[in-house]
């Protein structure tokens, strides 16, 4: 699930942010809650084969070449952030043969004296970029008794964002391409030509990023490398905060390290036990809620595009959008919005309420024929730069998915989910019927490397989970079921949006500092609202 508050818009914020910050830079060592000295030989020993990795010593430097778009240069540039690269083997089944290079960032505890290790940050995708996160995370902890006490960390998951090699499969120019071609002829020549399509992604994936990277792409690995970094960075256990797909990372790492866990905050869960079809329906009615909750509050406001009725803002929608199936509005640039441009920038906006102001209005401009704005948003989630180039968290997207879940071959299978998620999404609904076309996984050419299971990691200490009960993007039941497997505590959230946790809601806020500072977990039954205090 993709998180949308990363992007330049958002980052420019951190500028003044990081800027404010006063305080001395942390000395490197270790130390416990008490300011005391945490002896890194309590964490377990790694095997013989992977020891040179754990005991790799981190050369840190300038971040300014690990800005993903220019527009973040001068963030990146900033003396009091530091970035390095950690190497970890490709295939942990070969540690001597390739190895990878993971982009790590850290803005180091303002109060050295009183420091507690490294708070390990990830914010989702799969194939967001973990540096970016870790800068939004560190100005909202600037003052805090985080950024006081931790080092605010965040790395680009294996073949993600700075991080070398890099998954990458289109061009821009077929990215482009790829997203003005509209697929809705369902018919058996239509079905076959969207699976040649899926199929030729596939095999540009393959060509682009190499078979030995797509293998081992997955989240089995990205925990490995995990750990560590977890080593390197001299800390015995592990604090993490996962959003998102990132709290499939956390309770991965869990169950393979349960011993080197310090405590883990888990915002925006997937559901562990859910199967990627069960995953995809549930998905599809938390966006169709977001939708009805946007509609219900534009049909409030005076010149809703949706009009003032918002039992047919569905219907409404669709009268605005479907047309560019057949007709793409051309832009300025000589690009045109297609009507995949047009869910997509839809689906951006309603990942948070923040957003709603700006769909709106490019709603409205839609209406009345001019399609900037829309493609504004579409252009946000594809990460499409000012100069027509990409970032590749799509492709890394597409590849970690791939080898994370078993592939849905059946077209059967495939029909039925389709027929489930427009039956609860019918703003999604194209009219022209639910596709049996098998997607670019059931041609992948690496097997998965893990599927949804139930976690079992006994001796875990309680670890925290966070739901909000109007998140579009990983619905609220999956973090009730994620902190039962986990026999973790919850925190409900009341709110339309994916994920809360250091976003500036005080409540969450304040209960989440206190656990990773103080280990001290929120009552059973605590709740928080969106926005509150």
């Amino acid at each position: 699930m993709k998180l949308t508050a990363r992007g330049p818009g958002r980052l420019l914020l951190v500028l003044a942010a990081l800027v404010a910050v006063a305080a001395p830079v942390a000395a490197c060592g270790a130390t416990g809650p008490t300011g005391a000295a945490v002896s890194p030989s309590s964490a377990p020993t790694p095997a013989p084969d992977l020891q040179k990795f754990y005991a790799q010593q981190l050369s840190w430097g300038s971040c300014a070449d690990f800005a993903l778009n220019p527009e973040l240069k001068d963030i990146y540039s900033l003396p009091k952030l530091q970035c390095t690269y950690l190497e970890v083997p490709i295939d942990y089944s070969k540690p001597d043969a390739k190895t990878a290079q993971i982009a790590v960032l850290r803005l180091k505890a303002a109060k050295p004296q009183q420091r507690i290790g490294s708070m390990l940050v990830n914010p989702g995708g799969p194939g967001a970029s973990g540096t970016e996160a870790a800068l939004s995370v560190a100005s909202n902890a600037i003052g805090t008794p985080l950024g006081d006490r931790f080092d605010i960390v965040g790395f680009d998951p294996r073949g993600v964002g700075k991080s070398k090699p890099a998954i990458q499969c289109f061009t821009p120019q077929e990215r482009d391409a790829d997203r003005l071609d509209v697929e809705v002829d369902n018919s058996p020549a239509g079905v076959a030509r969207q699976e040649g399509k899926n199929k030729a992604y596939a095999d540009k994936c393959a060509q682009h990023s190499g078979l030995d990277l797509l293998a081992n792409a997955g989240t089995r690995d990205v925990v490995k490398d995990m750990d560590i970094l977890r080593a390197a960075l001299g800390d015995p256990k592990l604090t993490y905060l996962g959003y998102s797909y990132g709290t499939r990372i956390g309770y991965t790492y869990a169950e393979a390290f349960p011993q080197n866990v310090r405590a883990l905050v888990l915002d925006g869960a997937l559901d562990p036990d859910q199967s990627l079809i069960d995953r995809t329906v549930a998905q599809a009615g938390g966006f169709q809620k977001a939708f009805d909750a946007f509609g219900d509050k534009c049909a409030s406001q005076p010149a809703c595009p949706l009009g003032p009725d918002a039992k047919v803002d569905t219907d409404n929608f669709k009268k605005i959008v479907l047309p560019l199936i057949e007709k793409p509005l051309p832009l300025p640039d000589g690009r045109k919005l297609s009507y995949n441009d047009a869910m997509t920038g839809t689906i951006q906006a309603l990942y948070s309420t923040s957003m709603w102001g700006d769909l709106t209005k490019a709603l409205q401009d839609l209406k009345a024929g001019k399609p900037a704005g829309m493609m504004a948003l579409a252009d946000s989630y594809e990460e499409r730069q000012p100069d027509g180039t990409y970032q590749f968290t799509l492709d890394a997207f597409a590849s970690i998915g791939c080898v994370d879940d078993k592939p849905v071959t059946d077209p059967a299978e495939v029909l039925e989910a389709n027929k489930r998620a427009l039956a609860i999404a019918p703003f999604e609904d194209d009219g022209r019927g639910p596709s049996p076309a098998k997607d670019p996984c059931a041609f992948w050419p690496v097997p998965n490397t893990s599927e949804p299971h139930q976690p079992h990691v006994p001796g875990l200490p309680q670890i925290m989970v966070v739901s909000v009960t109007g998140d579009p993007a990983t619905p609220y039941q999956a973090g009730v079921n994620l902190a039962k497997s986990l026999n973790a505590r919850l925190l409900s959230v009341d709110g339309t949006q994916h994920t809360i946790a250091l976003q500036g809601t005080k409540c969450v806020d304040d209960i989440v500092t206190k656990y990773f500072t103080d280990l001290v977990l929120p009552p059973d039954g605590a709740k928080c609202k969106a926005g509150g205090a």
